[in-house]
């Protein structure tokens, strides 16, 4: 009973994570060109004939540009609510394009996939979850700030992709424009390496073996600095830098020695979410940091 996970792209320039079994995998964002991520899938030594589905967390180009011809090439179902799909103006086939409910598991094959809501600006974004007998990945990026779902959901996780966006001190007196930084940091952008650095050690659970520090901003932080950050505070916990130039190796996760199941969700609630959340977008080229 084994997972194998991987970002193959991470950051404002494309979005794709691959998490898998010995015999199914789905894709969460397919940010990249279909060529890149076969390439990619090639140089892993990953099949991608594994692969049997797309979860698009928002409408962010990043976040969705390989996704029609992927989807066309492969016969792959693609999971996207309505509003992401209108907003990303994605011209999927009818048949290829499923809706999902926030809080409803959708399996695929042994895989279970479950999506909540979270703080961004999208008009619907998502997080996900994907859960395999006893192990449990979370993909937590592009989170304005952290709320009572993803401290339950990151509490949970053997290993997660987990945004750690930008710098304080480095937003601060980079280039940006003002309405950007106050964009980024305004509760509806991402989370910067203090945000993220205080969920993972507040909520994480002993038995979290890989954390992925993802989507870090090319102008407003540093791989180097997140590293060192997180290091300090690791533990047990692998730290891997998810690059916005290349994949990561493939991790594999088996044998947990915990059952997830007997876990108590947190109670604590922070800047509580509903699936119904109200959001708002920027120009193209503004919408990621």
């Amino acid at each position: 009973m084994s997972l194998f996970i991987t970002s193959l792209a991470s950051g404002s320039n494309g979005n794709c994570y691959y998490i898998g079994n010995n015999t199914e995998a789905i894709l969460v964002d397919a940010g990249i060109t279909c060529k890149e991520i076969e390439t990619r899938i090639k140089r892993l030594s990953l099949s991608i004939e594994k692969i049997k589905a797309i979860f698009i967390s928002h409408e962010h180009a990043d976040h969705i540009r390989g996704v029609p011809v992927l989807a066309k090439k492969y016969n792959l179902p693609v999971y996207i609510t309505t509003q992401t799909l209108k907003n990303g103006r994605l011209h999927i086939d009818k048949k290829l394009a499923r809706s999902f409910n926030a809080f409803d598991p959708i399996s695929i094959g042994d895989l279970d996939i479950t999506a909540f809501p979270k703080y961004h600006d999208a008009a619907d974004p998502y997080s996900f979850t994907i859960r395999f007998k006893d192990l449990k990945v979370g993909v937590f990026t592009d989170i304005g700030q952290p709320c009572q779902h993803l401290i339950n959901h990151f509490s949970q996780c053997h290993a997660a992709f987990l945004e750690s966006n930008y710098d304080d001190d480095m937003l601060d007196t980079g280039s940006y424009p003002y309405f950007l930084k106050t964009r980024i940091r305004g509760g509806k952008g991402h989370l910067s390496n203090k945000q993220a650095l205080e969920l993972f050690t507040s909520h994480r659970p002993d038995f979290m073996s890989h954390l992925f520090l993802s989507h870090i901003s090319k102008n407003n932080n540093c791989p180097n600095l997140v590293e060192q950050l997180f290091n300090q505070h690791a533990g047990n916990t692998k730290i891997i830098i998810a690059s916005r130039f290349q994949e990561t190796a493939v991790y594999k996760l088996s044998n947990p020695a915990v059952n997830i199941s007997t876990q108590l969700p947190v109670t604590m609630a922070i800047f509580p979410v509903s699936a119904s959340q109200l959001s708002f977008s920027f120009d193209d080229e503004m919408k990621s940091a």
